[in-house]
């Protein structure tokens, strides 16, 4: 990658490799130009509601009407969810209706886009404060009510997060719901954290078995399906509220075809790890092939690496070691005004926001309700990577240093120009969204993968860029993390300065593609054993 060789310099830094006094100064970052377009844009939706709308308020974007544009669907806790259908040109303004499509329901707190029945038509999981709701997709951007015919257990819980995958053989998805304290009891004492879920195929049936109970239970905001040890089975990660539990901690369930899911233990090498966690982003920063994970906190944000990846062939322990102070990703307090006190996070997201080729790190901020002891002006951050691995704070000279009281967050090329734009859920204030006009970013491609049968997105798949110096730019395809919400679609990738680039898909059944060329600022539609089909912005 025609770059200042981020792999050798973040290996060096990782290594605590003390540079010379005459070594030349890391380039800054191209900054990047966001304008906020809400009002133009059409967008008027607030989360808004009491106590129990505290956490919550998520987005999600994916494509409803099958022009490949993504659409926007915003949580609206007691007010009703509302779907925006994207009405944007290529390259112009954003543009969207709000569109009546039967999600317009009260109660909720977050949304997930998945094809559940894979019929090529995409479907919306629903998280809400009482019953949640799997709603299939009917075309044109409409839905309807799916729990009773597919099985679909909902319950009657403060429902907070969600991750699906695909099991190894299965034709039915897997989906994990993880659900937060008894909002029938008094918030204290501890020990009011309710169960989490998880809803296997029933056999012989494409349908969900009864769900099974996750137990110990510790009061998720966020949780994801991922292979984490490349195994080609994922685990589900969970991100707990320390606020409302005693005992617990942050955990990894083995999910296993065939097997009653267990959690890692200390023995295996999961390391024992307390937070406010709120959302979960992973990427894999170093090019080692194997991803870090952002965990986002209030003042105790966790980037997390590999321990001690194994050279030889060997599977890696889940032991994990903390990095966010030597990566400069903190974000531990707000970096405008005056307010000092530590910051509250929410959603978060890695995308490359200047197409520079390394990947950015994008967190919505805001306090839980008016707790004192957090910053009341908490700007969102943005946070880009410098060729030394090395993260710094531009949100505020892009233009996104909102300080309303964020929660979740979608980052999608709305526009389909190459460039990745913003969206923000916020709590008792309007949800924001910013076009990206950056005259001086990098080159970029945008892949959509699809196979026949059910998982039609391949969940789960690995999409490998490789770039002319050898360095691997890798995705995983999840459905899960964040906060309260998530996307499918096109998968993003900059390019920096690259014109010959390379792209190879490890598909969910483990089979990996050859590696095929690629043309630099173009969309590509990718199948199991085929080449890749450009497509072009009607």
């Amino acid at each position: 990658m025609r770059l200042a060789s981020p792999t050798f310099a973040f290996l060096v830094a990782l290594a605590g490799t003390a540079a010379s006094q005459d070594t030349a100064p890391v380039p800054p970052p191209v900054v990047p130009s966001f304008v906020e377009e809400t009002g133009s844009a059409g967008i008027d939706s607030v989360f808004q509601g009491g106590w129990e709308y505290m956490v919550g308020g998520g987005g999600a974007a994916f494509d409803c009407n099958g022009d490949r544009f993504p659409d926007l669907l915003l949580a609206g806790g007691e007010k009703p969810a509302t779907l925006y259908r994207n009405t944007s040109t290529k390259g112009g303004a954003l543009a969207f209706a709000a569109e009546k499509s039967g999600l317009e329901l009260e109660g909720v707190s977050g949304a997930y886009p998945l094809d559940v029945d894979g019929d090529g038509i995409m479907d919306v999981a629903l998280l809400r404060v009482g019953e949640n709701v799997l709603m299939r997709g009917t075309g044109d951007c409409r839905f309807e009510r799916a729990n009773e015919a597919w099985g679909f257990a909902g319950g009657d819980l403060w429902w907070t997060s969600l991750a699906a995958t695909w099991e190894k053989g299965a034709d039915w998805p897997t989906i994990a719901v993880g659900s937060y304290i008894d909002r029938h009891e008094e918030i204290s004492p501890w020990g009011s954290c309710t169960d989490n879920w998880l809803l296997r195929p029933a056999a012989g049936e494409r349908r969900f078995a009864a769900p099974a109970v996750l137990k110990p239970s510790f009061c998720p905001l966020s949780i994801l399906f991922t292979d984490w040890n490349r195994s080609g089975t994922p685990s589900l990660r969970v991100s707990n509220d320390r606020e409302y539990y005693e005992g617990g901690q942050e955990q990894m369930w083995k999910v296993e075809p065939g097997k009653d899911p267990a959690l890692y233990t200390a023995d295996e090498g999961w390391r024992f790890v307390r937070i406010w966690g709120m959302g979960i982003a992973a990427y894999d920063l170093d090019f080692d092939g194997y991803q870090e994970y952002f965990l986002t906190s209030m003042a105790d944000n966790r980037l997390q690496k590999l321990a001690n990846v194994p050279t030889d062939g060997t599977a890696p322990k889940p032991s994990y070691a903390e990095t966010a102070l030597a990566r400069g990703v903190t974000a531990h307090r707000p970096y405008v005004g005056d307010d000092l006190r530590p910051s509250t996070a929410w959603h978060t997201e890695f995308q490359d926001v200047n197409n520079d080729g390394l990947v950015d790190l994008f967190i919505v901020k805001g306090n839980v309700w008016e707790m004192p002891d957090f910053a009341m002006k908490d700007p969102n951050n943005l946070l880009l990577q410098q060729a030394d691995g090395k993260f710094v704070e531009a949100g505020d000279e892009a233009g996104v240093a909102s300080v309303e009281q964020g929660r979740g967050g979608a980052l999608a090329d709305f526009n389909l120009d190459g460039l990745i734009d913003i969206a923000v859920v916020n709590r008792n204030a309007p949800a924001q969204i910013w076009r990206n006009t950056s005259a001086d970013a990098g080159g970029w491609v945008q892949v959509k993968l699809q196979q026949p049968g059910p998982n039609r997105d391949a969940i789960g798949a690995w999409l490998e860029v490789r770039c002319t110096d050898g360095t691997i730019l890798r995705r995983e395809l999840t459905v899960g993390g964040g906060h309260a919400g998530g996307q499918l679609g096109w998968s993003h990738f900059g390019l920096g300065k690259e014109t010959d680039v390379a792209l190879r898909v490890v598909w969910p059944d483990g089979t990996a593609d050859d590696w095929q060329p690629l043309a630099v600022n173009a969309f590509y539609v990718v199948e199991p054993g085929k080449p890749a089909t450009a497509w072009t912005v009607n």
